[in-house]
């Protein structure tokens, strides 16, 4: 009953389907699909629920009184709708039919998509009630697991503060100092903020005093807060300030604080090499300044695998081991101080390393990895400064898998832009990238790799929530909670994110939720408008939210859509992403303007530009610099500077320079500035510094002498004088002493009150200006000396500071007391003790003293006292510091005679000044007399001429510069000295030209004799005389003389030398005061064969008139074993005959090449009739030549020897050939003479006509036989072959496997044989084709032989005919017969016998053809 019922139930639905279709047509209102659930919920009666969704067992446990009253309205409605539906049906007839079951399908297509749409809501709010359902579970108040904690650092180091908080939600975190808010924005490179996974940190760099503060970190969520607080105190090396008034301190030191001893100057490495930076320190590092610390533009430099950090006791280094461009930089050091931080920097500059490619460009730098993803990253970096004179015109982009090891490259065609976006990486996979700048020249280097990068999914961390509990942690992941998301919901959020020259960048935002399989995508484009989408990654897979679309057409626009896809599905497309097209052209940007370049030192200038109006995308600039007259442009830096303002350094003093600059982005480097003015590289000039050491040098009632030492910079020019200032003590108000400028460095003040002290102050003045006043001098009493010693020196100064030693040069006192001043005394004291050291046990009466002994390295002051009768007098005040080094380029005095003969000391110096003049003297004060000498000064040399050297010039010579206080030298000139310099220089005013090459005879090819000799380089004014027999000659027709001033040759040309040639000749030779005489004497065996000589090449110069002979007739032997004559001729005209004889009878066969004069005649087989008489005739007008060579005797035999040598070189190894009688052993030649002696040896024993051996020989081979062979004849065999001269030799070892093969091939051979000879064969009597009219009968006869006698088998169409019938065989010894009886064209066919016996087998065939009768068989057919 309930299966009668469900069945009129579904009548009853399709019914109520039919009705609503008739009232959809006939209206036109909007139907609203629902799904299923809201469907049910929807209804007010009982719903009727479709048997694909509820089970039978289901529907029969509904409640039965509601399902019977429902049902029995329904009855009576299903009734009347049949009745309406009959009258409708007959109304519309099929059409309506039709359009009924589309509506029906309509209907059920929108109620399963409705379903999913209702299914996918409940997924997502099923997510977020459990999502909540955690978080509300695990809500919990901020709590501090790790406190801070307090710090106390030195001034100038960082500071690194920590902890960690955990609740949740996750608690916001802010820093305070002192209860101000702290932002890293507000404060850029001073404060880093970070917090990750809880820990939060704070670093405070390069602490200061106002540093010191109490720090506190606040974490807040919706629960609450909590908080930590430390604080930080900043100790400065004087002292500690920690920022509160009631913590002070004080460190004492004993020892001395060590200084920078040097200072930093600019490197150069180049790409690829390394780098060591190093400097020195004045004394020990204490404990705290072994905490010194290296910078790179001010960022820290740790210590890593490529760089090492070194600090010993004096010294500290930096090493880079492997230089790339990212290096380039500002580097310095910080060593702490008491009284602070002390710095020392140095500028890098890294060259380009050698190019991969003649004319490639150099390698990109800073190459960074960004939106790493999956299977994504975006490349960026910057272009490189050289170009390699071509501009760049794309890069190659390479990747490395760090499991496979291989450099793999990226793109095909080279990119433009300075970015690029790589795709298809292996999820999980480490990489590294380089890029490759190309131009027309090629690949240029790679770049420096980037640091290892891992493809991971950076969204993953947010899917995972872990919370804490008290015995553990639950650790929650999104994919749990979307575990029920089926197909992909459609990703947002498509836009794209980067557009160039070839690519676009699409981004989007994955499926929230996402669902717990994997994802990936599907890109759609479409052009702009169209609505017509393509896949744009068939492919490639993309399983991130970033993919770079290539292969777009510039000038149209783009619209692109992405589909999530996993295993169950592909979702709805996301919406499209607003319109994008290519960039039409990559724009460059502009260059910078305004290029100005000023003086800085002597290797370096300061450059200044201005930037282009539009900055946007620059990222920094390139300069060029060229030294004016060249056009070689060299590239300043390599990394891009990022400031209108830099120093270039490296320069060449005193060169001049232009400069230029290039603008800098990610589309590459803009055109050239214009160039800046050109400049000289020098220091530039500046007001002089102060001066130092205010003495007082003498005083009287109302009067002092004052002296000061000049400032230790002039400013780059001349000091043109001082100013004084004084001040009574008592009063306290300054009064200027002069208003002219004084020209010396000491001065007597006047007008002064006795029993007044009195302070002074000083000021140097050159060309730029006044520079600032000194240091107030002590207080200094006005009141008259009346001592008897001597008032103090003044004015100390260094000259010749060396390694070892150093000059110390003073003033005498202005105060000499009351005896005059007899000598001086002094002490030296090193630098960092209080200890003086009298430096001379006795005093010196010289002004200036020369200090031996020092230590390199080492820095001392001196202080000196003056002497007299009353003894020692008052000490100068110290010098200035100085330190026992050369400086760099230093050269002393030089000494030597000029190319007049005159005696010069010459100095050159390593720095000069446009206004620098060489300072001469004779023990560093006394003036020379000017009419001794001449000095000669240009740029860096000056040269101090002695006109009339003698004893007064002897002495001290010092020099120095005029306004370079550093730079000075001496030199002691000596009698032994004069003595050797006095014999040079006449040497040299009276010198002797010298000889290169003495008298020498040479015969010219037509019999002429030239004597000649070389001396030196010979002025245009020198002169000859030359003297034969005594008697001077002059050149003459047939003695020709030639005299070549600048080579030195002098030459004498005999045309016909003769007996009247013989003697002596001499050549006297004069070149202003230079002169020598060379004599030659032509006599006795010299002559004979100058002669002798002269004569054969005469006669031989008339032969080669006419046709000749350059190579006379010759033979040889090739390598073919060929005998062939050659000669060349020369000098050869179309008449000119060219004939060859052999016993006077003319050859031919000869061949001639005029193009290279040789002749030839080939003897490819030497027998002997080629014994006898060779000649070669030339013949014409001009003369006749001939060429004879004689192959007879002797000849002959050596031409056998030769051939036969070369027959037996080319002899093959031996080798074995079996046959049916035994072994032969065989040698192939390419070819064999009977005079070439040919022996064989068995076991070194030689074969002579042996039983079972046999020799034999052919043109071409040489041959013993073995008759069957045995065991007997196995061992070592040798062919010796005899050229006449030495014996060649060719063995074969037939022993071991080598026999036995040889003995088994033998054998099989001669069984084969045998076999061969007794096989069976058919030998006659069948024809090929037998032709036979039916109704007669068909004999065929066969011959047959064998041992033994073979079996005979009879075939048609290859199988066996069978005795009988009409088929009659015979057999006998010799043969067999088959007889067909009434054939008819049935038996027409191929027939065959077949012979056998145990050797062998033979099959012969016949074709018979049967024809009927009145028919004509066919040609060539036999018939019977």
């Amino acid at each position: 009953m309930a299966t009668k019922t469900l069945v009129f139930r579904s009548q009853e639905e399709h019914t109520d389907q039919r009705f609503q279709s008739l009232r959809t047509a006939s209206k036109t209102t909007k139907k609203k699909f629902k799904s299923s659930e809201e469907d049910v919920v929807g209804q007010d009666s009982f719903p009727f629920v479709s048997p694909e969704v509820l089970s039978v067992k289901e529907f029969l446990n509904l409640d039965s009184a509601a399902a019977k009253k429902s049902w029995a309205v329904e009855k009576q409605t299903a009734v009347t709708e049949e009745q309406l539906e009959m009258e409708k049906r007959t109304l519309f007839g099929n059409e309506m039919e039709k359009l009924e079951v589309e509506v029906i399908e309509t209907n059920k297509v929108l109620r399963v998509r409705a379903d999913h749409n209702a299914w996918r809501k409940r997924a997502e709010e099923k997510s977020l009630q459990l999502q909540k359902t955690f978080e509300e579970r695990e809500r919990r108040t901020p709590e501090v697991l790790f406190p801070l904690r307090h710090h106390t650092v030195w001034e100038g180091m960082g500071v690194k503060l920590s902890c960690t908080f955990q609740g949740c939600p996750k608690p916001e975190i802010k820093w305070y100092k002192d209860g101000v808010l702290l932002q890293s924005s507000s404060h850029p490179g001073k404060y880093r903020i970070q917090s990750r996974f809880g820990h939060n940190t704070l670093e405070i760099s390069r602490c200061t005093i106002a540093d010191s503060a109490e720090y506190k970190v606040v974490a807040t969520n919706k629960l609450g807060e909590a908080f930590s607080f430390a604080t930080v105190l900043v100790n400065s090396y004087q002292g500690v300030q920690s920022g509160y008034d009631s913590t002070k301190s004080t460190i004492l030191v004993s020892e001395m604080e060590a200084d920078f001893d040097q200072t930093l100057q600019p490197s150069f490495p180049r790409e690829g090499g390394s780098l060591t930076l190093s400097c020195e320190f004045s004394s020990d590092l204490l404990t705290y300044q072994r905490a010194l610390l290296w910078f790179k533009d001010g960022v820290p430099l740790p210590e890593s695998q490529r760089r090492q950090l070194h600090t010993g006791s004096r010294s500290a280094s930096l090493t880079i081991t492997q230089v790339y461009k990212e290096d380039e930089g500002l580097y310095s050091i910080h060593l702490p101080t008491l009284t602070g931080v002390k710095e020392q920097s140095a500028y890098v500059f890294v060259r380009d390393a050698a190019a991969a490619v003649m004319g490639a460009p150099g390698s990109p730098l800073d190459v960074e990895c960004s939106d790493i993803n999956k299977d994504y990253v975006f490349l960026t970096w910057k272009p490189p400064s050289a170009d390699g004179g071509s501009p760049v015109v794309g890069y190659f982009i390479d990747r490395l898998d760090i499991g496979s090891g291989q450099w793999v490259q990226c793109n095909d065609t080279p990119h433009k832009l300075c970015r690029f976006p790589v795709v298809g990486l292996r999820e999980g996979g480490i990489y590294q990238f380089r890029v490759r700048a190309v131009n027309k020249a090629g690949v240029g280097r790679p770049s420096k790799k980037t640091e290892a990068v891992t493809m991971v999914d950076p969204s993953e961390a947010e899917r995972v929530m872990v919370i804490q509990l008290e015995k553990g942690k639950i650790v929650i992941t999104k994919d749990q909670l979307e575990g029920d998301i089926l197909i992909p919901l459609p990703p947002t959020d498509a836009h794209v994110s980067e557009v160039s020259g070839a690519c676009v960048v699409l981004s989007w935002t994955e499926p929230d939720p996402r669902g717990r399989e994997p994802l990936t995508y599907y890109i759609e484009k479409s052009v702009a408008d169209s609505n017509s989408w393509q896949r744009a990654n068939l492919e490639i897979p993309v399983h991130s939210p970033r993919f770079p679309i290539f292969d777009l057409t510039k000038g149209k626009s783009y619209c692109f859509r992405v589909r999530a896809v996993n295993k169950y599905g592909v979702s709805e497309p996301s919406l499209p992403s607003e319109a994008a097209s290519l960039r039409e052209t990559v724009v460059v940007p502009p260059p910078p303007h305004g290029v100005v370049s000023t003086r800085n030192t002597n290797t370096s200038v300061v450059l200044q530009w201005k930037s282009p109006k539009d900055v946007r995308d620059i990222i920094g600039y390139y300069i060029y610099c060229c030294e004016v007259g060249t056009d070689n442009w060299m590239t300043v830096n390599n990394k891009p500077v990022t400031s209108t303002r830099f120093i270039v350094h490296g320069l060449v003093a005193r060169k001049k320079y232009v400069f230029r600059i290039k603008s800098v982005s990610a589309a590459g480097i803009s055109d050239y500035s214009e160039e800046s003015a050109p400049l000289v590289v020098k220091t530039a000039i500046s007001a002089p510094s102060t001066p130092s050491s205010i003495a007082l040098l003498s005083c009287g009632k109302s009067e002092m002498v004052i002296g000061w030492r000049a400032p230790k910079w002039n400013g780059g020019d001349v000091i043109q004088g001082y100013f004084l200032d004084q001040v009574d003590v008592s009063e306290s108000v300054w009064h200027e002493v002069n208003v002219k400028p004084i020209a010396t460095q000491v001065f007597k003040v006047g007008n002064l009150k006795e029993d007044h002290l009195y302070q002074f102050q000083a000021t140097a003045m050159n060309c730029v200006g006044v520079g600032k006043a000194s240091e107030p001098s002590d207080p200094f009493l006005c009141k008259e000396w009346t001592m008897p010693e001597p008032g103090p020196p003044y004015g100390l100064l260094y000259r010749e500071v060396r390694r070892k030693s150093l000059v110390l040069l003073w003033e005498p006192p202005v105060y000499t007391g009351q005896s005059p001043v007899t000598g001086y005394l002094v002490d030296i004291c090193e630098v960092g003790s209080d200890e003086w050291k009298a430096v001379t046990e006795e005093p010196t009466s010289n002004t200036f003293l020369k200090v031996p002994g020092l230590e390199a390295g080492r820095s001392y002051m001196f202080r000196v006292f003056a002497v007299n009768a009353a003894g020692v007098g008052e000490p100068s005040l110290p010098s200035e510091e100085v330190k026992a080094e050369t400086k760099p380029g230093m050269k002393d005095v030089q000494i030597g005679v000029d190319e007049d003969g005159f005696i010069f000391l010459e100095f050159q110096t390593p720095e000069w000044n446009e206004s620098s003049e060489f300072l001469w003297t004779k023990n560093y004060s006394k003036a020379i007399d000017q009419g001794r000498i001449r000095i000669e000064s240009k740029d860096d040399r000056s040269r101090l001429i002695l006109t009339n050297p003698s004893e007064q010039d002897l002495g001290l010579y010092t020099v120095a510069m005029s306004d370079i206080d550093d730079i000075s030298s001496s030199y002691t000139f000596t009698d032994k000295e004069l003595e050797r310099l006095l014999e040079l220089s006449w040497e040299i005013r009276n010198p002797l030209i010298a000889l290169k090459s003495n008298w020498a005879v040479e015969v010219s090819e037509k019999g002429d004799v030239r004597l000649w000799l070389q001396v030196e380089k010979l002025s245009s004014a020198a002169e000859l005389k030359l003297i034969f027999n005594n008697k001077e000659i002059a050149s003459t027709a047939t003695h020709k003389i030639n005299f070549d001033r600048a080579t030195g040759i002098v030459e004498v040309l005999i045309d016909n030398f003769s007996e009247v040639d013989k003697g002596s000749y001499t050549a006297q030779l004069r070149d202003g005061r230079a002169k020598n005489q060379f004599t030659f004497v032509l006599i006795d065996d010299n002559f004979k064969q100058a002669l002798a000589q002269s004569e054969f090449k005469r006669r031989d110069w008339k032969r080669k008139a006419g046709p000749h002979f350059l190579e006379f007739l010759t033979w040889k032997v090739t390598e073919d074993c060929e005998l062939h004559f050659s000669c060349k001729v020369t000098n050869m005209k179309k008449e000119t005959s060219l004939k060859w004889f052999k016993d006077g009878v003319e050859v031919t066969g000869v061949e001639y090449n005029p193009q290279t004069g040789i002749s030839t005649l080939v003897v490819t087989q030497v027998t002997k009739k080629e014994e006898g008489i060779y000649k070669v005739v030339l013949c014409d007008e001009r003369g006749e030549d001939t060429s004879v060579i004689e192959l007879v005797g002797e000849g002959y035999e050596k031409v056998l020897r030769d051939l036969s040598r070369a027959c037996a070189l080319s002899a093959s190894p031996l080798k074995i050939q079996c046959t049916m009688q035994g072994f032969k052993l065989y040698c192939s030649l390419k070819y064999y003479l009977d005079y070439m002696k040919t022996s064989w040896h068995f076991k070194e024993k030689r074969i002579d006509g042996e039983e079972r051996t046999k020799t034999g020989s052919s043109i071409q081979k040489v041959w013993i036989e073995i008759f069957s062979p045995t065991e007997a004849n196995k061992g070592k065999y040798t062919l010796e072959m005899f050229d006449g001269r030495e014996t060649h030799k060719r063995t074969l070892d037939l022993s071991g496997q080598a026999f036995d093969d040889a003995l088994i091939e033998y054998q099989r051979l001669r069984q084969a044989d045998i076999a061969d000879k007794n096989r069976a064969r058919v030998t006659k009597g069948l024809p090929d084709v037998v032709a036979i009219m039916e109704d007669k009968s068909l004999c065929l006869t066969c011959f047959t032989s064998g041992d033994p006698s073979p079996e005979v088998f009879w075939l048609k169409n290859d199988r066996e005919i069978v005795m009988g019938g009409q088929y009659n065989i015979t057999k006998d010894n010799v043969g067999s017969t088959i007889t067909i009886n009434t054939v008819t064209t049935e038996d027409s066919g191929k027939y065959s016998v077949f012979a056998r016996n145990k050797h062998g087998s033979e099959t012969v065939s016949v074709t018979v053809s049967v024809y009927r009768h009145g028919e004509t068989p066919k040609q060539g057919e036999v018939l019977i």
